[in-house]
């Protein structure tokens, strides 16, 4: 569907805004990532990829951004995960280690370690009913939440287990990481978020550990850490 010089320029757009969550225009682009084309042609490669529905021009004046579809398209085709490093992996082991019989606590510092570790607002639930968030503060940092009524909403689903259960098996997915892009979380005000989760089972609980920041957030690294930290409350929630 798109060429190789519009999923190189596709690419290196998500990167950029990424990185500094503001539009991104032709001129910068060309300047930043090297790319062997003028910014004329960028501009109108640009003006593809909205007409195609992978990028918005949230502004006349302003730069492009991507759109849930380049996001899909980057989760499935264009991203590299990155590793977790192998101290952080034995540190959030060691610290969690003590409260393999303690479930609940297990869960709460789970999710504070997964909070840490993504600097995101983080969620834990079990199917019966539990819910623990952590990290709240976090999503400050982020422009997206800076609007009170945007903020409130990503606050309220970390109090209200079955709204937050229905977002996130709203939409079938496979693999173990899932994740909500914007309009799929289901709330027109959290339309610039998103959420990663995973499910994890033990012998007696299951649930979902996951979290919420701006749909520009790093998946590359966000993924793998929500990936260990299910498999973490998998390995240690056994000996509950």
């Amino acid at each position: 569907m798109l060429t190789e010089r519009q999923v190189q320029l596709l690419q290196a757009i998500i990167n950029e805004y990424i990185s500094t969550s503001e539009p991104v225009g032709s001129v910068e682009l060309v300047g930043r990532y090297n790319l062997k084309f003028s910014p004329a042609t960028v501009r109108n490669e640009m003006a593809q990829l909205i007409e195609l529905g992978f990028l918005d021009m949230l502004h006349s004046s302003s730069g492009r951004v991507p759109t849930k579809m380049a996001y899909r398209l980057y989760l499935e085709e264009l991203m590299n995960e990155s590793e977790i490093p192998v101290l952080q992996e034995v540190a959030m082991k060691q610290r969690l280690w003590g409260l393999r019989f303690e479930f609940e606590k297990l869960l709460k510092e789970t999710s504070l370690a997964l909070s840490e570790l993504t600097r995101s607002l983080a969620i834990a639930t079990t199917e019966d009913g539990f819910i623990v968030s952590s990290g709240a503060v976090n999503v400050l940092e982020n422009k997206e939440f800076w609007d009170i009524d945007v903020a409130k909403e990503a606050l309220k689903i970390t109090d209200e287990f079955d709204l937050y259960n229905k977002i996130v098996h709203s939409l079938p997915q496979s693999g173990d990481v899932k994740t909500l892009i914007e309009e799929e979380i289901g709330l027109e005000k959290l339309n610039n978020c998103a959420i990663v989760f995973a499910e994890f089972s033990t012998t007696r609980k299951k649930g979902t550990i996951g979290i919420l920041g701006p749909s520009r957030m790093q998946y590359n690294s966000v993924i793998p850490s929500v990936r260990y930290a299910a498999n973490l409350i998998h390995e240690l929630g056994g000996s509950w």
